[in-house]
């Protein structure tokens, strides 16, 4: 237990590092990139770094909320006029499948579970225990995943930036002194009936789903108002980012050069994919340019959250995208799986 109070403290430091540096060189997103650039080199040079387990997962019950306090009345209103756009998720994903699962085969290595389960678009977490049920490398599964998350949050603000010609400054929420305590009371019970009464009943994702859903039910009831204050997102944003870093350790220069590296690579032309789907919704007046990128990006829901509060994009419209995704490569994925395999000549 000491060791490991150690090394999450050791591991914290270098995150707050990461947080000063990015302060001081006035680079984007400190808070999220300062702890994630810091904790991944820090990681690769082979030092024993720890996550802070339940309190990084809390984080992303933060992030629930803050969504959930987006889902209003006149949302609600809106949800028609996205289904055009939201029709074009399951094709995007079989897009991405076609592409992916050859790429890991062939130019990775990888073997064709592994493959399969690398390409899809889902959570890192899903999709790793989907692909060890079914037999795959789990090891190189969630290294293609983490390696996902992070290149797209490096990726997708400097094209934001320099192509969408974005500021990421946008205040992600009122201080904690503009809030009244009761509303904070309030999102404070919701993150937490809502994460643990989701783990209770089995909710995928329940950190951010449970508290997304509770919040949103109280939002439409008029009983929650506010999203959560400033330093509570930038905390959840110092958290994620450390986590991401962290989940480097113990990687070997082998797997660096196939599977982080193939990871990248794949990564790179999901970018593209997903620019050209952008450029279909822009087109079609399906949706903005800024909330089609983002809503087509294959992040995390957390991570591209965070982007959109950001940028100030349409949080909603980017969210009911990337649940549309999830859940259709969570409930399709292994049943996909099933039948490739089926279809699959006897060796």
């Amino acid at each position: 237990m000491r060791t490991l109070l150690f090394r999450r403290g050791i591991t914290v430091l270098i995150a707050l590092a990461g947080v000063g540096i990015f302060l001081l060189l006035q680079l984007p997103l400190p808070f999220l990139f300062g702890p994630m650039a810091a904790s991944l080199v820090v990681a690769l040079c082979g030092v024993p770094l720890a996550g802070l387990g339940q309190v990084s997962i809390a984080a992303r019950s933060v992030l629930g909320v803050a969504i959930g306090a987006s889902v209003t009345p006149a949302l609600v209103g809106e949800l028609p006029s996205m289904l055009a756009s939201l029709s074009l998720v399951p094709v995007y994903i079989v897009a991405i499948g076609l592409i992916g699962v050859p790429f890991f085969q062939r130019v990775c290595g990888f073997d064709p579970v592994t493959a399969f389960y690398a390409a899809m678009p889902g959570g890192a977490a899903d999709m790793t225990i989907f692909g060890q049920e079914a037999g795959a490398n789990v090891r190189q599964v969630s290294l293609v995943h983490v390696t996902r998350l992070m290149v797209i949050m490096v990726v997708a603000p400097v094209i934001l930036v320099n192509i969408y010609g974005v500021a990421l400054i946008h205040p992600v929420g009122p201080p904690a002194s503009d809030l009244p305590v009761s509303e904070m009371l309030i999102m404070a019970a919701a993150a937490i009936a809502g994460w643990k009464g989701g783990e209770r009943i089995g909710l995928f994702g329940a950190a951010i789903l449970g508290p997304l859903l509770v919040s949103a039910v109280l939002s439409l009831g008029g009983i929650l108002h506010l999203r959560p204050p400033r330093e509570a997102l930038l905390f959840a944003q110092f958290l994620i980012g450390m986590g991401i870093g962290v989940s480097y350790v113990g990687v070997t220069l082998r797997e660096l050069r196939n599977t982080v590296a193939g990871g990248t690579a794949f990564v790179l032309i999901l970018a593209v994919l997903a620019g050209a789907v952008t450029e279909l919704v822009t087109l079609t007046g399906l949706a903005p340019p800024v909330e089609g990128f983002l809503a087509f990006m294959p992040g995390g829901q957390a991570e591209m959250s965070i982007l959109a509060l950001v940028s100030g994009a349409d949080l909603s419209f980017v969210v009911v995208h990337h649940l549309a995704r999830i859940l259709v490569v969570i409930l399709g994925a292994p049943i996909l799986f099933r039948f490739i395999r089926r279809s699959q000549p006897p060796r």
